[in-house]
């Protein structure tokens, strides 16, 4: 089982001190470093941290100068106003949060968005809103989560023929549900 504590060990870019939920080293659980560049208009925006112990994700909060209006239908990219670097092997994985989606149906486009290894530019969320209202993004609000995956990377093998299955091509709802 994890433990948790909340400890003062981070910082935003402003220099102010952000609460992170420490969790303890489980046999075999993965702790990959995920180094964070503050962009300039992300000052003073909260580190990404886990909320709970339990959580699989981080938030990633909206850098944007001015609100944006998201009209139904409407998409856009989101700034979080950081950069980051990941240890080869992983992937960050951009999610939907649940709330935004059941609440005001603002989702993602790409949805899980990937982050490769060795992408440095800045983090973009691109946020669509399938409700039925205009969605408000102001600074500041938690609009995704971050989730860091290891990556298992396959060799291509051209084949003329695939071994046969039961399922063989069936698909699209091929079962009846």
């Amino acid at each position: 089982m994890l433990g948790a504590s909340v400890v003062n060990l981070s910082t935003n870019a402003a220099g102010e001190v952000c609460p992170l939920v420490r969790l303890s080293r489980m046999p075999n659980m993965h702790s990959p470093l995920l180094k964070v560049k503050f962009l300039p208009h992300g000052t003073g925006l909260p580190v990404p941290h886990y909320q709970t112990a339990g959580a699989s994700g981080m938030d990633l909060y909206a850098a944007v100068t001015t609100p944006i209006c998201l009209a139904p239908g409407d998409i856009c990219c989101v700034p979080t106003g950081i950069a980051i670097e990941l240890e080869p092997g992983y992937e960050a994985q951009v999610r939907a949060r649940s709330g935004l989606a059941l609440k005001h149906g603002i989702g993602l486009v790409n949805a899980p968005g990937t982050i490769d290894s060795d992408y440095r530019g800045e983090i973009g969320v691109i946020l669509i809103n399938l409700g039925r209202a205009p969605f408000t993004i102001e600074r500041g609000m938690r609009i995704a989560q971050l989730v860091i995956q290891p990556v298992c990377r396959a060799r291509v093998e051209v084949q003329d023929e695939l071994s046969a299955t039961a399922r063989a091509a069936g698909g699209f709802g091929h079962t009846g549900h």
